[in-house]
């Protein structure tokens, strides 16, 4: 039975693969001459910004946005629950108004022209060498400085029993704390039923609506008041909040 409910969904992820690669080598002539320097990055950006509204049109992908509370001031640091490699690439279009780098594993330089665009545009964590993490980090404090918000996925990876969140790891609050910058807290309601892990080629993928809830953020003058566990304990309640309303058996 899964084998016939799974051929459908291995044809619509070989499309979306296809589309992405496509359209990655499309734009790559387009991209690549602006991740040499700090003014010229954040035009890449924008280019990404399309790239992500062009996926979710000729993948089928809508997003319905729940948002609390307007966005504060640049820059900041978003923090979001992880569900599916959708979360990265539908980012850009949800939080387009103010740019950001994605600090994330570097698992993801495995995939070709993902591995060019990540190194170039964002910030790989080493987490297994603490000297490489730590040099993530003072990159990020930088990049900061250039006016760029910083996008962290706190569980540090997609859970194996998805969507149950699994305990945040602290380096996005240790470096909330040093930067003294606002958090803006963001659940993914359903990414993991629209686009299952690449790798599970039976796993459910289908074109769908994205749910997202976009939580009103913590204030810097709060951040530097809250410890980094009470800090962490309070996001991940935030977060988890629409999750255990929406999936109650969580």
């Amino acid at each position: 039975m899964r084998v016939v409910t799974g051929i459908p969904s291995l044809i619509f992820k070989l499309y979306v693969g296809v589309f992405f690669f496509t359209s990655g080598l499309i734009l790559y002539p387009i991209i690549y001459p602006f991740l040499f320097s700090v003014k010229n990055k954040k035009k890449a950006f924008q280019i990404f910004v399309f790239w992500s509204w062009w996926l979710r049109i000729m993948c089928f992908f809508h997003v319905k946005i729940d948002r609390k509370a307007p966005l504060p001031e640049g820059p900041y640091i978003i923090l979001a629950n992880h569900q599916s490699y959708l979360d990265i690439f539908l980012m850009y279009s949800i939080l387009p108004g103010h740019p950001f780098l994605f600090l994330g594993k570097r698992e993801l330089l495995k995939y070709p022209i993902v591995r060019t665009y990540f190194t170039k545009l964002n910030i790989p964590v080493y987490r297994r060498s603490r000297v490489k993490a730590a040099r993530s980090l003072i990159r990020a404090k930088q990049e900061v400085k250039n006016g760029w918000s910083i996008v962290i996925f706190p569980e540090g990876g997609i859970p194996d029993v998805n969507p149950k969140m699994v305990r945040f790891k602290g380096g996005a609050f240790i470096l909330a704390k040093q930067l003294g910058i606002p958090i803006v807290p963001m659940t993914y309601l359903n990414n993991h039923r629209l686009f299952s892990d690449p790798e599970q080629l039976l796993g459910t993928a289908h074109p769908g609506t994205s749910k997202v809830v976009l939580h009103p953020y913590i204030s810097a003058d709060e951040v530097k008041e809250t410890t980094i566990k009470e800090l962490s304990n309070r996001c991940f309640k935030i977060i988890e909040a629409p999750l255990k309303k929406r999936y109650p058996d969580l």
